[in-house]
Formats: structure tokens, C-alpha cells, sequence
């Protein structure tokens, strides 16, 4: 038995327990449970030591620019230069501790992952059920989920009862999954495996019975913890750039220091001489107050972006914020509000349509007599627009229900894919009938039209489904609506038929307000908006284009098809593709990749797990507020209001951010370069040393940093977003 060499959605639920040998009635016996504990280990994750505090500060001595001054601090503290080498390693120290200060936080990202896993489930053992802590589930075990449940490992549904699983955290679809035991395809991708249960993931609703196939890192979750921990957290531009900036430096003082000390001992001057001369040329040769000023305008910058509600966790990301040239952003709560609302209603009796929605509907107003703002509305998204939009049609709920008083009801259900109410009117019992337009069209026999009902025939059929094919086209989710009359008092399923179908209701997660222009101003300021998102693909087509960005079919591609794809092959498609759609966090970071191997700095926005990997391996990882601990984890900036518009900003700051250090390193390095000079052409010349190692100390730390730290109050130049990165 290797349950992990399975596609367990693609198998019925008793060709699964066969495979894991398991009894679906009895479940496993205690002596196969011990065993496989054995085999599998627990059902936990590794949790990765984070760096401790020693660890973190001797990190921040990791600098070509560091180890010349330590260098030529031993250098003077054996030539018994006491004065120098107090002043030398005051200037090292300093340096460092700024850095640790601001780099003191250590990522926790496993860490939270396993408070995901720190809950008891119900499974059946010997025929009998019993609580057990989720550690000790193994592969085989049947586990039963209710409503509130954190489901705890991966499994195989063998039944289910009206079972709604929120899927977020994993695959990014915010809407809850329905779910049930059909057998599926075997190319599938995740989100779409109605039949399957992930660990981490929320019992919304209903009932199941499941049979563990993957615990511990053989899960989903699992993987995802292996990525995060295998994922490289790549240097930043500014860090790379910096690196580079030593490097030259370092050669640079090397070579001069030794053409300086070598051409005085071919004049004749003593070695201790030239070997003093060459350590105040190393230090003339280095701005020490370059750090200090750089962490004020890192640390300013940073402050600025808060206000603009962005939180930025590391002092590098704020200047690598305006290198970023490719922004990969989801969809659900970054460039939609993350709620349904009735975008179009396609009916000849708009208010009769309304009506029957209104009706068939388990939403509820917990507080009615409060004003419509304040109103706190309970139940699934999908019904509470469609009540929040009869509401504003004058359609109370309850001045209809009054009106019309509920007999009996079918709740809605994945199998079914419809809600039926039996209301009493006057002279008859009104049937309501809301659900998938499939299910309803079949339903059908008869359409409202111009309040005459008629039949439907084929050519009205075919109308009914282009109609159809033309909202779900656009990315809508859509239902429809049908009524009947009938004499019965109790609904029966296969009574509900010969309905009349009185309309088509749209429904759409809609835009942001400041959205469509903050994508605008990326273009204008030479970045890439990319759409990366786990949710179908004609809703991030139909959110793509609502952005006014100019996308046709070769623009888009789905998860499943860029696995198709070789290295090479998507290496020359990368610059045409603007939307992907149904991915995976395997993905993501593919998708990243691409883009670094062409040199470009790479924004990436997420909020589950499943989005961890990616945030980590970005030159910029954006997490949002309402998100996951994991997600903010790995992070370098979390959006406090999950707002497009606030990676706009805190780009334009950090552009800001870039000017301000060039300024810098421009009149530091004048400063140093004078310096150097000073003191070779003297010792040429065999004048006597012009400045001492203390007082080019002093003049790079005190008399340069002022007005260094000064330049980091320079206010933003204007025009910055019409600037390419």
C-alpha cells in the first residue's frame, strides 16, 4: 500500500478502501493503525528552528564593505592605534546593530502551519467511533466531518450530505466548494476535485464521510510546507546592487591601498609608515556613514507606505519596491471587493424574477430594524445578493413571506443543484424553484413572456441556452428561476416539473473602486499587471478585460496547460501571457522564475497558504491583512485594506526611495574620492600625511552623515509613475 502514488479522485471510494485496506463500515483495526503510524509517522510538519538571536546579528556582518573596516581595525589594534581602532569598530558596530535592529524577525511560516494541524477528528476504529488527536490519523482511517470542522488530513469522500467545504487557504477559490463521492477525471486540477477533502481546509456545511489518503508532508498542505521550505528567499535588487557596489569598492581600495604601500617602500620609507598610510587610504576609501544614512531613508520610506496603508516587514523591500517591474496579482480581494452582487437580470419580468429569488432563499437580516448600512446579513454569498438586491427592488423578504407563507421546502444541494419553496397564495399553492439553469431549463416547459406564459419550443430552447452561454461567458455565476402551480401541501422531488422559466440572474464579484485606474498607472510607469488566481478562467478573463487590458486567447492559459509547456517553450510565450488561470502553487513559482531568469523584479500578491512558496521566492512578496499568519509570514509588505491601489503607492514611495539613495551615494562618494586622493597624490608627492585615519573617521561618520541623513528628507520628485522601473 503507497497511497501517495494515487489520484485518489480518479478511483470510486471502494476501489480506495480496497487499495488502502480498509473495511468503509468497520474502519481500521488498532493493531493497522500502530503499524502504519510506524510507516508514516505522525500527521504532523517538521517545524524549521528559526535563527536565533546570535545567529541574526553575526547575519548582519555578511558585507565586503564590513570585513574591510574589521580588517583594518586588527590592523591598527596590532599597531597599537588605540584612537583608530576605537573609532574604526564603533563605525562597524554601529552599522550592525542598526541592521539587526531592523531585521530582527525571524520567518515563523512552518511554525503556523502546524497550528493548522493542532485539532482532534472524529473516525471510526473497530467499528466504533472515537476521538483522536489529528497526529495519530494515518492513511486508511475513516473520518467523519461535520459543520465547523477543520478537516484534518487529505481525504476520499465515500458519502456526503449538503457538504460545503471553504477551499480559500489552499487553492485561493473564495467561494465554498460543494462536494460529493462521484468518480472523476484523472486531470482534474485541485480546486476542481468535488470528491476529494484537504487538510487545513473548513466544513461550511453539511455532513461527509471520508477516508484519509495523505497525512503529515504527504498532503496538500504538506507539499506546500516542503516548497516553503526548499523555496530560496532570493536577495533583493538593492541587496544584489549593493553587493555588486562592495565588490568593486573592496578591489578597488585593495589595489590602491597596495600600489600606495608598495610605491613608498621603493622610496625608501619605513614598512610600519607605509603599512599606516595604506590603512587611512582603506579607510578614506570607504563611507562609513553610507549604512546609517541608507537604514534613515529605508526606515522613512517604510513610514510613509503605512500611511498609504501598506505594511512593509523588511527595510530592504521598501527600496525594492520601485525596481518592481512585473506585478502578479490575484483577483478575489486585491482587484475585486471579494462578495457577489446581481450584475445583470435577463427576464421579461424583472420583478416577478426577483421575487422567486428573493423567496427560494436561506439568507436571512439578523437585524432588519437597523438602517440598511448597519444591516448584518447571514448565509452564503450567492444568496445574500441576490436578498441585498431584491431589498433594493422594494422586495422585503419578509413583507413576502407575510404575503406568501412557506409550506414546505427542498433545501439546496449539490445533487439536486436546486432550492424549491411551496408558498400558499389566495386561490393556490405557488411552487419557487431557483438553482443551476440547467437543472431549471430542463425543469421547464413553459416561459414567461410578456406575463403570458408559453411553451417552450425548440427555438426558444436554443434561445434560452445562447442566452445562457452568453453570461457564463463573461465570467458570470448564474442561476435561474421557475414557478409552478399545484395542489399538493408537500414538496416531493420528482413532483417538481412542468415549470415555467421566468428568467436568467448574473451575478459577479465586483472591482474595487480604485482598481481599473491603479492597473492603469502600472502600465503608464512601465510595469507588467499580471492576473495569477486558482479561480476559473472566464472570471479572470472577464476581470481582465473589465480592467481595460487588451487580452485575447494566446494571453491566457490554465494551470493544467502550462504543465504542458518546456522550459524553453514558455521562456518565449511568458511575454504574451496576461491572465492565469485554475493554478497551483507549483505555479506560482514557475511563474516567478520565468520572469527573474529575464532580470525582472517580480511583485507577487497572495493570501493563503498555498500562496506561501510564492511570496517567498518573489523579489516582493505582498500579503494581504485579511489573510493567512503563513501568508504574512514569509511577506515583505501586507496590504492593511487588501487594495490594489496600495502596491501603486508604496511603488511610487519606493521609487522616491531610490532617488534619495543615489543622492546619497553620490555625495558620500565625492566626499571619499577627495579623500583618496588627498592622501595618494600626497604620499607621491612625499609630503608628510595630510589626514589621519581618525579625523577621515570623523569626517565620513559626523561632519558627512548630517547632511547625508538630511538628503533622506528629500520630497518626491514629480512624475516618478511616468518613469519605466
Amino acid at each position: 500500500m503507497e497511497p501517495e502514488n494515487h489520484y485518489w479522485h480518479n478511483l470510486s471510494a471502494e476501489k480506495t478502501a480496497e487499495v488502502l485496506e480498509v473495511d468503509i463500515d468497520k474502519g481500521l483495526s488498532e493493531k493497522k493503525v500502530t503499524l502504519r503510524q510506524r510507516k508514516f509517522g505522525p500527521n504532523s510538519l517538521p517545524e524549521k528552528k528559526p535563527l536565533s538571536q546570535i545567529q541574526i546579528f553575526l547575519e548582519q556582518f555578511r558585507s565586503i564593505l564590513i570585513y574591510i573596516l574589521i580588517v583594518s581595525g586588527i590592523i591598527t589594534l596590532i599597531l597599537k592605534e588605540w584612537t583608530d581602532m576605537v573609532v574604526i569598530f564603533f563605525a562597524v558596530i554601529l552599522s550592525t546593530v542598526v541592521g539587526y535592529i531592523q531585521e530582527n524577525k525571524a520567518s515563523n511560516a512552518l511554525r503556523e502551519l502546524k497550528k493548522v494541524l493542532k485539532v482532534k477528528a472524529i473516525c471510526i476504529r473497530d467499528g466504533k467511533e472515537k476521538q483522536v488527536l489529528q497526529k495519530d490519523l494515518v492513511p486508511g482511517d475513516i473520518i467523519i466531518l461535520k459543520a465547523g470542522d477543520k478537516v484534518p488530513a487529505d481525504g476520499r469522500i465515500i458519502k456526503s450530505s449538503n457538504l460545503r467545504i471553504n477551499e480559500a487557504p489552499l487553492t485561493g477559490e473564495w467561494l465554498t466548494a460543494a462536494k460529493h463521492s462521484r468518480f472523476l477525471r484523472k486531470e482534474i486540477p485541485i480546486a476542481d476535485r468535488e470528491n476529494m477533502v484537504y487538510m487545513g481546509t473548513i466544513v461550511e456545511q453539511g455532513e461527509g464521510k471520508v477516508i484519509v489518503t495523505g497525512t503529515g508532508l504527504n498532503t496538500e498542505i504538506g507539499r506546500v510546507a516542503l516548497l516553503i521550505r526548499e523555496t530560496r528567499e532570493e536577495k533583493t535588487p538593492y541587496q544584489k546592487k549593493l553587493s555588486y557596489f562592495s565588490g568593486i569598492v573592496g578591489i578597488l581600495i585593495i589595489f590602491v591601498c597596495f600600489f600606495i604601500f608598495l610605491e613608498g617602500l621603493i622610496k625608501g620609507r619605513g614598512f610600519i609608515e607605509m603599512f599606516t598610510t595604506a590603512v587611512a587610504v582603506a579607510v578614506a576609501s570607504i563611507p562609513e556613514g553610507l549604512p546609517v544614512a541608507m537604514t534613515v531613508i529605508l526606515a522613512l520610506g517604510m513610514q510613509r507606505i503605512l500611511k498609504k496603508k501598506g505594511l512593509v516587514r523588511k527595510l530592504s523591500a521598501a527600496e525594492t519596491l520601485g525596481s518592481t517591474s512585473i506585478i502578479c496579482t490575484d483577483k478575489t480581494l486585491t482587484l475585486t471587493q471579494g462578495k457577489m452582487e446581481v450584475s445583470q437580470v435577463k427576464s421579461q419580468n424583472k420583478t416577478s424574477c426577483m421575487k422567486i429569488a428573493v423567496l427560494c432563499n436561506e439568507a436571512f437580516i439578523e437585524n432588519p430594524e437597523s438602517p440598511r448600512k448597519s444591516w448584518k446579513i447571514i448565509g452564503r454569498p450567492t444568496d445574500k445578493a441576490l436578498l441585498v438586491f431584491g431589498e433594493k427592488m422594494g422586495l422585503s423578504k419578509l413583507k413576502l413571506e407575510k404575503k406568501l407563507p412557506k409550506i414546505d421546502e427542498i433545501p439546496f444541494n449539490s445533487q439536486n443543484k436546486f432550492i424549491a419553496t411551496l408558498r400558499q397564495d389566495k386561490k393556490e399553492n405557488l411552487l419557487f424553484v431557483s438553482g443551476a439553469p440547467e437543472k431549471i431549463i430542463n425543469l421547464s416547459s413553459k416561459i414567461l413572456e410578456k406575463n403570458k406564459e408559453r411553451i417552450i419550443n425548440k427555438t426558444k430552447s436554443l434561445k434560452l441556452k445562447q442566452e445562457l452561454e452568453k453570461l457564463t461567458g463573461q465570467g458570470l455565476r448564474v442561476i435561474a428561476v421557475a414557478y409552478g402551480k399545484t395542489k399538493e401541501t408537500k414538496l416531493k422531488k420528482k413532483n417538481i416539473s412542468n415549470l415555467t422559466f421566468v428568467g436568467l440572474i448574473g451575478l459577479k464579484d465586483p472591482l474595487r473602486k480604485d482598481t481599473k485606474k491603479a492597473v492603469g498607472i502600472c502600465i503608464k510607469a512601465g510595469m507588467k499587471p499580471i492576473i495569477v488566481t486558482g479561480d476559473h478562467l472566464l472570471t479572470a478573463l472577464a476581470v481582465a478585460k473589465e480592467l481595460g487590458l487588451d487580452v485575447k486567447e494566446e494571453n491566457v492559459i490554465q494551470g493544467k496547460d502550462l504543465d504542458k509547456l518546456s522550459y524553453r517553450e514558455f521562456q518565449k510565450r511568458i511575454n504574451q501571457i496576461y491572465v492565469y488561470a485554475r493554478v497551483e502553487p507549483r505555479h506560482k513559482l514557475r511563474i516567478i522564475q520565468a520572469w527573474q531568469n529575464k532580470k525582472e523584479v517580480v511583485a507577487m500578491t497572495g493570501d493563503g497558504i498555498n500562496d506561501a512558496p510564492a511570496l517567498k521566492k518573489a523579489d516582493i512578496g505582498i500579503a494581504f491583512g485579511s489573510g493567512t499568519d503563513v501568508a504574512e509570514e514569509v511577506s515583505d509588505l501586507v496590504l492593511l485594506n487588501d487594495n490594489f491601489s496600495v502596491i501603486v503607492a508604496a511603488v511610487e514611495e519606493g521609487r522616491s526611495i531610490l532617488n534619495n539613495i543615489r543622492k546619497v551615494i553620490t555625495y558620500l562618494l565625492s566626499d571619499t574620492f577627495t579623500e583618496i586622493i588627498l592622501v595618494g597624490v600626497s604620499i607621491m608627492a612625499g609630503f608628510p600625511l595630510p589626514i589621519t585615519a581618525v579625523q577621515i573617521l570623523w569626517v565620513n561618520l559626523i561632519e558627512d552623515g548630517f547632511p547625508s541623513i538630511a538628503l533622506a528628507f528629500e520630497p518626491k520628485e514629480k512624475g516618478l509613475m511616468n518613469q519605466k522601473p
